[in-house]
């Protein structure tokens, strides 16, 4: 039997949709591994490590003038 041209076009288009499908599928799965194997083999990094230390220290050294000039100052910048 011939096939005619409205069925090779839909043959062609449900094969290119299921590998683009199966490609994104693969894609997905695979960030997702690569993810969890930095997260496992990675070390948390050094500025993380220093940012946390500095806002433990920097708020006990901060003046209480300027404690309350920030504060006004984010009070402001949100009213507008």
């Amino acid at each position: 039997m011939q096939t005619t041209l409205i069925d090779q076009g839909l043959n062609l288009m449900l094969y290119g949709m299921g590998t683009v499908f199966v490609f994104l599928t693969v894609l997905v799965f695979a960030t997702g591994a690569m993810s969890a194997m930095v997260r496992r083999l990675a070390p948390e990094s050094d500025a993380a490590l220093l940012r946390d230390n500095d806002k433990a220290s920097s708020n006990d050294n901060i003046d209480e003038k300027v404690r309350a000039a920030i504060k006004l100052a984010i009070t402001e910048h949100r009213r507008r």
